[in-house]
Formats: structure tokens, sequence, C-alpha cells
């Protein structure tokens, strides 16, 4: 689902950020992104989103290569891309809901579907209730739940996540974590997660890669497992399989 080959991405004439990078993560994994300040971590996200292009080697998103991907098809690039920042980034003068709602309708969703895809979203986070407060109004968990149910509006294939418990107590970080699990479990979604939170990352059993001097080396494998989600065919085949047993136990 993102593959890096060989990436390497420089800014002017100083050091590469990135230098010749190699990493894959498949559809539905979830994965922790760590290293210090600085070594790298968020140049891995925007050149997910296309927001930076590679110097050289290439970014590949499921069967798209950044580099070769027109500008026309960037907005579905990151519609298929669920972004979740470390301070939020909510409109101060609209409400959760309408923060929510914004992307909706800047895709040109009717009123009515956007609508019921917001408050699916909101209340699949745990904000039921709270659809009318303000940011302002709100706890630094909470305004993180609607950040994340803004990234989840698309019902993306990735969520990225910037140091998603930055600004969060620990309990609140664990609490946010579960929920970002209880996603990748119900969508198969593959989650790649940003972040210094060492308690966090301890206490999983995710997959760590490690930014350290322009390399991303694999610190762990990890052992989470994420739910198998079948598409339709596969459900239409296993339905065929049913059939023709049951007919075979009529023949007898």
């Amino acid at each position: 689902m993102i593959e890096f080959k060989n990436v390497t991405k420089q800014f002017g004439s100083d050091s590469p950020v990135l230098d010749n990078v190699s990493f894959a993560l498949d559809q539905g994994s979830f994965v922790y992104l760590v290293g210090s300040t600085g070594s790298g971590k968020t140049t891995i996200f925007r050149l997910i989103i296309r927001d930076l292009l590679p110097t050289e080697g290439d970014v590949l998103i499921g069967d798209w290569d950044i580099s070769r991907l027109s500008k026309k098809m960037i907005p579905e690039l990151r519609r298929r891309v669920g972004v979740i920042f470390q301070d939020y980034k909510l409109l101060t003068d609209r409400t959760v809901f309408e923060n929510v709602l914004l992307p909706l309708q800047i895709a040109r969703f009717s009123n009515k579907d956007a609508e019921i895809r917001a408050e699916e979203v909101l209340t699949e986070v745990g904000l039921a209730g709270k659809f009318d407060k303000f940011p302002q109004q709100l706890s630094g968990g909470e305004s993180q739940r609607v950040a994340i149910a803004r990234a989840l509006v698309f019902n993306p294939e990735i969520i990225i996540a910037d140091e998603p418990t930055g600004n969060l107590d620990q309990d609140t970080s664990h609490q946010i974590v579960d929920l970002l699990e209880k996603i990748n479990d119900i969508t198969n979604a593959t989650m790649f997660i940003a972040t210094h939170n060492e308690k966090v990352v301890e206490q999983s059993d995710a997959r760590v890669l490690n930014v350290h001097g322009g390399r991303v080396e694999e610190k762990r494998a990890g052992k989470r497992k994420t739910k198998k989600v079948t598409t339709p065919k596969e459900e239409n085949k296993k339905e065929e399989i049913k059939d023709d047993k049951v007919e075979e136990e009529k023949k007898r």
C-alpha cells in the first residue's frame, strides 16, 4: 500500500534528510515511525501526500507513483490518505460538526450526504452530543477526536498521524491510540503514526520503524494483527462454495 524505493530527499545543498530510504507498509498494517526531532518523519509524511517530491527514488501509494501523478489527481490522493495533526488544525470559528462537514462540502457532497457522513464519523470517535461545541470548549483529547473524525470522512485507505498524542497527557494518549487501533481493526485502513511517546510504543505490539541519520531502519517487526476484510467478490465465492455443499448434501 505504501512503498518507498531508494528514496532520497535533499533540500538545497544541505545533507539529505532522507538518504536512499526503502521500506514498505502492507494494506491494513499498524506502524509507528519514531526518531528525534528533525530526523525526517514529517518529510516522509509530506512525500506520501505529495506535498513534496523525492529528489531521487520512488514513492508508491497503491498503484500510484507519486512523482508521476498528475496535478488533477492530487485531490483524489488526499481523499485516499487521511491526515491527523498534532495541533488538530481545527477552525475556531466553526463548531465540531462544521469542522468535519467542511471537507465534504469542498468535495461537493450533497448537503444531506455530507451531514449524514459527518454525524457518522463523529459518533464513531465518541463525540455524539458534542456536535455544537466550538474547539475552545473541548479538551485536548476531544479536539484530537474531532481531527480523527475529519480524517475519516472519505473512508481513506491510509491514515497518517503526525504526533497525535504530542499535546496530551499519558492517559488520554492511550485512549487516542486505543481509538486508532479500533479504527484500524474496523476499516482495515493502513495506520502510520509518528510519535515521540515511548510509553505508547512500548505498550503496543505494533511494528516500529526508526528514522536516524537519513535512514529508516526496522526497529521492531511487531505482532499486531489486523482484521481481514473480504471483498464482495470473495464473499460471493464463499456463498457459491456454501451453496455447492448444500446441493451435495441434498444429493446424498
